[in-house]
Formats: C-alpha cells, sequence, structure tokens
C-alpha cells in the first residue's frame, strides 16, 4: 500500500482493529482514536498502535496531523466528532472502512460472508478451512478467532475470507468471487427504514458478485436473486437442498457427528469442534463455500484434510464460548443481539442440555433495535426457563423516550428480573441456577469473568 501513516477514528471496532492491525503489518505508522479502551485497543497499543480515549484534536499525534495521513473512519463515529469535522474540513484523505477493505480486496479471490446473524462464525469457519485444510489464505473477520487468536489473518495465496456487513449498506463496497448469505433479517432500521429496504440491499450485494461466481444462500431466505450471471445454491441445517447436513448425532458434549451432502458428493463422518446445532449449520455454509472456491480455481479438495479442519475449529470469542462446563452447573456467553440469534442460540442450548434449567442473560443493544423488535426479543427470551434482562447498552445512540428494557421484560412469558449490570453476578449467586447463557453485542462480557466465578462455585 502507498499509505505510510493511517489515523482510525473507532480504532477499537472489531473490523477497525483488523484494519490497523494490517497497516501495522505492512510497516505503516498508525493511531487512531476511541471511546473506551478495551482489550482490543490494549493489544494494538502493544504492537505499537498510539491510540487516545478522548475526542480531542490536541490530543492526535502531531505526525497524524500531516496532509499525508489517511483517515479511515467507522460509520459509528458521529458526525460532529469533533476530530472527524477537523479531518473532513481539512481536506484530508477520508475513507469508510468497508471502502478501505474494499481498496485491499483487488487483486484477491473474495470470499464472502454476508448476513444479518451468523456471518461472523461462518466467515471465521471459512478462514479456518482455507488456513487448514487448503493451507492457504488470508482473511478480515469480524470477532476474534480462537485458532488465531486474531481478528485478523495473513496467509498465502489470493483467497480473502471477509465478513461482509450490511451496517450502512458497507457490504456494497465489495465484488466477492464467491458469497453466502445466511439471513437478511430485519435489522439496522435506524439506517433501512423497512425490512423490504434491508432485502434490496441483499439483493444488491448478490448484484456484485462477479460473472462466474456462486453464490451459497440459507433455504428460505426471502431475497431476489436476479444475477444472471452467477450459480446459485442453497443451504440448510438438514432439509435436503443443495447443501445439508444428515445422519446427524448429538453427542454428551453438545457437539454434532455428521455428513454434508453436496450436488458433488457427501462429506462423511464431519464433526464440528464447537457444539450446537446452530452451528452445524454454519457449517454447511463455510463448507459449500470452501468447495465452490476450489472448483472456481480448478483445484481439488482434500476431503481428509477437510473433515480434520472442521474437527479441530475451535470457534470464535464470545460466539457460544463455554466458562464453565459441569454435570452441575454450565455457563456460556454469547454475542446474540438480535431476535433471531436469541431464538437460534437458546433452542441450540437446549438441545444439548436436554431436561436442564436455562437461564437467559440479556442486555439488549442499541434502542432503535429495541424499538423496532422489542416482541420479537420477548418471544425469543420466552423459549428459556428463566430470563435476567440488563439496560439497554446505547452504544453510538441517545436514549429514545419511552425505550426501555422494562418493554421486552412485559412480554416475556417465562419469570424474569432486570438488574443493572454491576450487580449481575451477585444476582446469579443467589439464584438457583443450573445452565446460564449470557447474551448481548455491548459490554456484558465485561462481568462474564464475574459471572463464571460465581457459577463455579455452585459447580
Amino acid at each position: 500500500m502507498e499509505q505510510r501513516k493511517l489515523y482510525f477514528l473507532g480504532i477499537g471496532g472489531i473490523g477497525m482493529s483488523a484494519l490497523a492491525r494490517y497497516f501495522m503489518h505492512e510497516g505503516c505508522a498508525v493511531a487512531g482514536y476511541d471511546r473506551t479502551a478495551t482489550p482490543l485497543t490494549a493489544r494494538l497499543e502493544a504492537e505499537g498502535a498510539i491510540i487516545h480515549y478522548e475526542d480531542s484534536v490536541a490530543a492526535i499525534p502531531p505526525q497524524f496531523l500531516e496532509r499525508d495521513t489517511v483517515v479511515v473512519y467507522t460509520p459509528a463515529v458521529p458526525a460532529d466528532h469533533s476530530e472527524m469535522c477537523y479531518f473532513r474540513e481539512g481536506g484530508y484523505r477520508m475513507l469508510k472502512r468497508s471502502q478501505m477493505l474494499g481498496e485491499l480486496s483487488v487483486g484477491k479471490f473474495v470470499m464472502a460472508v454476508a448476513g444479518t446473524h451468523g456471518k461472523t462464525t461462518t466467515s471465521t469457519l471459512v478462514s479456518w478451512l482455507n488456513h487448514a485444510a487448503a493451507g492457504e489464505g488470508s482473511a478480515f473477520l469480524g470477532g476474534v478467532s480462537k485458532n488465531f487468536d486474531s481478528n485478523l489473518v495473513l496467509g498465502e495465496g489470493r483467497r480473502l475470507a471477509v465478513e461482509a456487513d450490511e451496517f450502512d449498506r458497507s457490504f456494497l463496497q465489495l465484488n466477492p468471487d464467491v458469497a453466502v448469505v445466511t439471513s437478511a433479517d430485519a435489522d439496522h432500521l435506524d439506517i433501512y427504514g423497512t425490512h423490504e429496504a434491508v432485502k434490496e440491499a441483499f439483493s444488491q450485494f448478490i448484484d456484485r458478485i462477479k460473472a462466474g461466481g456462486a453464490l451459497v444462500i440459507k433455504h428460505g431466505v426471502d431475497v431476489e436473486v436476479r444475477n444472471s450471471q452467477i450459480e446459485c445454491y442453497r443451504y440448510s441445517f438438514n432439509e435436503p437442498t443443495d447443501f445439508y447436513a444428515t445422519n446427524l448425532q448429538l453427542l454428551a458434549t453438545g457437539h454434532y457427528t455428521f455428513d454434508i451432502v453436496t450436488p458433488f458428493g457427501t462429506v462423511e463422518g464431519c464433526t464440528l469442534g464447537i457444539p450446537g446445532w446452530v452451528n452445524v449449520e454454519n457449517a454447511v455454509a463455510a463448507v459449500a463455500l470452501f468447495i465452490l472456491a476450489a472448483k472456481a480455481e480448478g483445484k481439488a479438495v482434500d476431503y481428509e484434510a477437510l473433515r480434520a479442519a472442521l474437527a479441530s475449529f475451535s470457534g470464535v470469542k464470545r460466539r457460544f464460548e463455554f466458562y464453565v462446563n459441569t454435570p452441575k452447573a454450565v455457563y456460556m456467553d454469547d454475542y446474540a443481539h438480535h431476535p433471531r440469534e436469541l431464538s437460534a442460540a437458546i433452542t441450540s442450548v437446549k438441545k444439548m442440555f436436554p431436561n436442564r434449567e436455562l437461564t437467559a442473560v440479556f442486555q439488549p443493544h442499541l434502542y432503535t433495535r429495541t424499538r423496532d423488535l422489542y416482541v420479537e426479543f420477548a418471544e425469543a427470551l420466552s423459549l428459556a426457563d428463566r430470563v435476567v434482562l440488563l439496560p439497554i447498552y446505547p452504544a453510538r445512540e441517545e436514549p429514545i423516550e419511552g425505550i426501555t428494557t422494562e418493554i421486552i421484560a412485559q412480554r416475556v412469558t417465562a419469570p424474569w428480573s432486570i438488574v443493572e449490570r454491576e450487580a449481575l453476578a451477585e444476582s446469579l449467586a443467589g439464584m438457583n441456577t443450573d445452565v446460564v447463557v449470557t447474551f448481548g453485542a455491548g459490554n456484558i462480557d465485561a462481568y462474564c469473568a464475574a459471572v463464571a466465578e460465581v457459577i463455579e462455585k455452585k459447580a
């Protein structure tokens, strides 16, 4: 890359931090701003990034105020942010995170995973299959891979696995060679306005798949596929489609053994390294993308290596992440923050631990999402045996009058309570719990260690 100095507004975001890490690897000077320090920003600082946590032009290192600095920003940073205004008014070259990712993907064989949920685990598994079963590939991920201990993968070859984010229509900066669409539910309605607009954006993403490429879309996803220059395949968990799982057996650990049926033959004797039926579904999508990429490149698939890679996949931090797993007590943490995600995760956990009581702890993420989907949140949470709710995590938003956690709670049919985040561990300590799962995309994970300590004592 020509850029030798890059300044990141919102450097602590999962996608932004991967870009920052990439440019540091390329020998560029990197600095940035974020609202709060996190383990991700601490790691970036340890690797050489200069980061500050107050909105202040005076806090920007002087060398990054020079006009040859390229500014990368996330749409989560408000337009009236003083540093954003300074760079914009100063005429600096400014790129959205998605635009920069689009530039970096030029010349690569792009394997993109899109969807309102499921995309992080699926894209991370794709990157692991590329690495472990094909010996190549790089990736920009939307979560921290446990196998790589990073959200950035740098490898040989042209393959680039990317999480194609629909927020702010970011994925329309990509031109994939092959792509997966896992879902297209009503989400980010503060950006899109209507569910129809969300689905139209996914259709536009599919339009951007290169001629001669391929799409793998989940069975039942209602999105118009109008790109006539690509092959289109459907996948599912276990319904007969182009790609699906069969001969499923649930192990005592919550893991599954299964075969994957494909249009090109059956991959027999698979075991996924992470538990839950929903992750088997993600694995079907990842294997489909992996096989289609090999076919597009004229490469053979090593099915023995593919099976081994599935078995050795460790998952993504904050996705079905076990902290405690004993016969007497279980505690998991998961990033689910949309009703469909919650429903899939809760049903997966209940299948993994039949005849046991599930306590679901949920921190709603964003006032707008709560406003738009509170009925659906209540329906999903009602699948649990007990529900503990936290106040809404606002992220970039200001409060909306009348929109609080209570509007979800009042519609939950299971026993429920609302607690402050700081009191969560203490509250759980006083409950007769069995299986506990914390859910949310906010800052609930900051209390996972405290919750785990409480649950471990019960075990």
